[in-house]
């Protein structure tokens, strides 16, 4: 599809395989993961990715700021299928703030879907 991906990645590492699918199943101009400091040190993505590091005990504003400072002026598709619900809240305000559109990714047994 192109465009630009955020995907937040939690310490789970469970759903590390749908986003780690979902950067190299599809063709992408930018990879942004929200994520910390341990998830970047294990992760292993098929492509080169850009991290927006995230302490998920830091407060709501800090990490919310965080996101907004990397977010790029481009078609954003934006997978919520890893993460907490903060870093996923956070996220989703950094783009409400910003005015940024955006579509959901995911991954289904159909193929690649955008809501």
């Amino acid at each position: 599809m192109g465009g630009v991906l955020i995907a937040v990645l939690g310490i789970g590492k469970g759903s590390w395989g749908h986003v780690g699918r979902l950067i190299s199943e599809e063709e992408w101009d930018q990879i942004l993961i929200v994520g910390n400091e341990w998830g970047k040190e294990n992760f292993t993505p098929s492509k080169e990715v850009e991290w927006i590091l995230v302490n998920n005990r830091a407060g709501f504003e800090v990490i919310k700021n965080a996101i907004i400072e990397k977010l790029p002026d481009a078609e954003l598709s934006i997978s919520l299928i890893s993460g907490s619900g903060k870093e996923h809240m956070a996220l989703l305000a950094a783009l409400k703030d910003t005015g940024k559109d955006f579509k959901i990714v995911v991954l289904t047994g159909e193929g690649t879907k955008y809501y």
